[in-house]
């Protein structure tokens, strides 16, 4: 796969309070390596990215470790209609603003957890007139047993939030965009469920305007592997699930119905993954040219590869330049 020009619509870069996980410098160096010339940024950051003025001094932050080609970022979408406002005037001031996030999980605070919160987002937007990309964590706090969660059983996070609490947010985010009138690009990201998937693709035929991603962890690696010596270190938020359904996203790779390939690198110090707070997330970027090559193997065509990990993204981010 070397020589291939690919785009990661989701990275965490961490800096500012939590510059001892990564920096942007360290985050892009490491996609440039791994050949992907630009990463979109999520704002879920300390402090979080939630309007112009935080969108800038992200930027700037860039700027300031050299990093002036191949960075954009994410703005927070929260239930405040104030937020948004700020949210869509960064989109539209900021030219390296993406597009917007919305967690429906707990994260710092950011997050729209019930079905009306979410709604109130979605109708503030489509009053705004905003058509960019809202790029959306699904997963339905309610449907959570996080008393099921066993950290010296890794796999039990998988019990903890379960597969139809994804599947279940998919389908509200989906009916919400309908009823409001949303007018922008809804953007699943980090499936790890086929069935959501499935909500996607009768979405789109549909009319409605929707993507998704899948990560390399979610394909690659599976409960099988949480079951091992440091399995509790790929903790992840929505979680690895059983190998049935890692077997089942690959055959939606391979069939075109997922749009992008997106690592959700979120670099962790070694003492959070191990022992308390167990933090979610891992650094998956390394495993980006191993993934293409895996895929490969896998007899995913050259051109599927090619737009999941390049003409999907400049599709759907038309704003990204090398």
């Amino acid at each position: 796969m070397k020589g291939w020009r690919c785009i990661d619509p989701h990275v965490h870069c961490r800096d500012w309070r939590e510059s001892y996980k990564a920096t942007i410098k360290v985050v892009v160096e490491l996609a440039r390596s791994q050949g992907v010339v630009a990463v979109l940024d999520m704002p879920n950051t300390e402090p979080p990215v939630t309007g112009p003025e935080l969108a800038e001094m992200r930027l700037k932050t860039a700027e300031s470790e050299g990093i002036e080609r191949g960075y954009y970022t994410y703005v927070a979408a929260t239930p405040s209609g104030e937020q948004l406002e700020a949210a869509v005037e960064a989109v539209r001031r900021v030219r390296k603003v993406a597009g917007l996030k919305m967690y429906t999980a707990p994260m710092k605070g950011l997050e729209a957890r019930d079905i009306e919160s979410q709604r109130r987002v979605y109708r503030r937007l489509a009053e705004l007139g905003y058509r960019g990309v809202l790029a959306v964590h699904c997963e339905k706090a309610s449907l959570f047993r996080e008393d099921l969660w066993d950290p010296s059983r890794p796999w039990t996070w998988n019990l903890a939030r379960p597969p139809e609490a994804e599947e279940e947010s998919v389908r509200d985010q989906i009916s919400l965009a309908i009823e409001t009138g949303y007018s922008g690009t809804l953007y699943i990201v980090h499936v790890s469920n086929p069935a959501s998937v499935e909500h996607v693709r009768k979405a789109r035929e549909n009319g409605v305007r929707v993507v998704c991603g899948v990560t390399p962890h979610h394909l690659m690696l599976s409960l099988d592997d949480m079951e091992r010596p440091g399995g509790v270190a790929l903790k992840v938020n929505p979680p690895l699930r059983e190998k049935g359904l890692a077997e089942k996203l690959l055959e939606c790779v391979r069939a075109g119905e997922i749009d992008f390939l997106e690592t959700d690198h979120a670099p962790h110090a070694a003492w959070e993954k191990h022992g308390p707070p167990y933090l979610s997330g891992i650094r998956s970027l390394e495993n980006y040219s191993r993934c293409l090559d895996w895929l490969l193997e896998k007899s995913v065509s050259e051109r599927i590869l090619r737009d999941i990990t390049y003409n999907n993204v400049k599709q759907v981010f038309p704003m990204i330049e090398e």
